[in-house]
C-alpha cells in the first residue's frame, strides 16, 4: 500500500479556512457588517488608485525595532525586492501571511530578492508579532502610514467598522487615526519599476508566496 504523502496547504487555503471558521462562529449581523466594510473599501476606488505594475516604486528610510535605518532604493539597486504591508498582530490573517512568507523566504532569496515587510504598528508591537509568530523577519515602522499612503493602498475604516478598532488601533499604531493599509504586495526590480502588484479591498485575500516568488524569478532576469 503506497504511503500517503502530506502538502502544506497553500496561503489561500489556509486564509479560507480561517474566513469559514469566523463565518460559521461569528453572529450573522457581524459578519454582515464586515462584509459592507469590504465592499465600502473597494467601491472607495482605492485598488484602482494605488501603485499599479510599470509605475516607479517610492523609495523611503524605514527603522525596524533593531534600530537599523533600511533605504529601499539601497536594496532594489542590488537586486528585486518583494515590499509587503500587514496591517498589525492582532489580524490573524496578517499573522498567517507572516508565516507564510516566513516558510517561503528562503526561495525569495534564492531567487535573488529581499523581502521587505512594513507595518504601521509601533516597534515593539511589531516585534511581539515576530515572536508569536517566530519569525526572523524583522518588520520596518510605516510610522503613521507615510509610506504606504504614497503607495495609496490607505484608506479610512469604514463608519461601521471604525467603532470596533478604536481602542485596537491606537494602542498598536500610537495614534488615533482610523485608517489601515491595504495588505499589498509588490515586485520592485533593480531599475525601480514595480513588476508585480497584488492589491485587494478583502483583507481575507493575500498574495501567494508560489506567486510572488514567480514574480521575483521574472524580476530578476
Amino acid at each position: 500500500m503506497a504511503q500517503e504523502t502530506s502538502t502544506t496547504p497553500t496561503l489561500s487555503q489556509q486564509l479560507a479556512e480561517k474566513a469559514a471558521g469566523f463565518a460559521k462562529q461569528a453572529p450573522a449581523e457581524r459578519r454582515a457588517t464586515f462584509a459592507k466594510g469590504i465592499d465600502v473599501v473597494r467601491v472607495s476606488g482605492v485598488e484602482k488608485l494605488a501603485k499599479q505594475v510599470g509605475d516607479e516604486a517610492v523609495d523611503g528610510t524605514l527603522k525596524g525595532w533593531k534600530g537599523d535605518a533600511v533605504t529601499l532604493s539601497e536594496l532594489w539597486n542590488e537586486g528585486p525586492v518583494v515590499l509587503m504591508w500587514y496591517r498589525g498582530g492582532w489580524c490573524p490573517y496578517c499573522n498567517i501571511q507572516l508565516r507564510a512568507m516566513q516558510q517561503s523566504l528562503d526561495q525569495i532569496e534564492n531567487a535573488g530578492a529581499k523581502l521587505v515587510v512594513l507595518t504601521p504598528e509601533l516597534p515593539e508591537k511589531a516585534k511581539e508579532t515576530a515572536e508569536a509568530s517566530g519569525l526572523s523577519i524583522v518588520a520596518l515602522h510605516d510610522k503613521d502610514l507615510a509610506l504606504a499612503k504614497q503607495y495609496g493602498i490607505v484608506f479610512e475604516l469604514p463608519d461601521a467598522i471604525a467603532p470596533m478598532y478604536q481602542s485596537r488601533l491606537p494602542e498598536y499604531n500610537g495614534n488615533d487615526a482610523m485608517e489601515l493599509p491595504l495588505s499589498a504586495t509588490y515586485v520592485i526590480n533593480s531599475d525601480g519599476k514595480i513588476t508585480y502588484a497584488f492589491l485587494d479591498a478583502d483583507y481575507k485575500k493575500r498574495a501567494e508566496p508560489s506567486e510572488v516568488i514567480a514574480a521575483v524569478q521574472a524580476a530578476a532576469k
